[in-house]
């Protein structure tokens, strides 16, 4: 997986297209990722016992294919690649090849 939890990322498709935030979560089975703010619908919740109804705002997962990773370093979006330094496998920004 090239996005982590924690990374800066920028939606670069859908309806949230252009908006940016922090990886809440990494779903590694459906290659998706959770942004917190990006992707959110509506849910309606039924009213149980004493407690009544509400409806909930959440935020669904999106395709890795529809985000991209901004560089803490040059501030840019990015793709991932990877370099051995130190015989440790480091992920390195494409554009300013500084490590993430």
């Amino acid at each position: 997986m090239k996005i982590r939890k924690g990374d800066t990322v920028l939606v670069t498709a859908g309806k949230d297209r252009g908006k940016q935030g922090k990886v809440e979560k990494v779903l590694i089975k459906g290659n998706l990722v959770v942004v917190p703010g990006v992707n959110q619908y509506k849910k309606h919740r039924k009213g149980q016992g004493g407690q009544p109804g509400e409806i909930l705002t959440l935020s669904r997962p999106l395709g890795m294919g529809k985000v991209a990773v901004i560089c803490p370093k040059c501030k840019k979006q990015t793709r991932i690649g990877y370099e051995v330094k130190e015989g440790k496998k480091v992920r390195v920004c494409r554009k300013c090849d500084q490590a993430i």
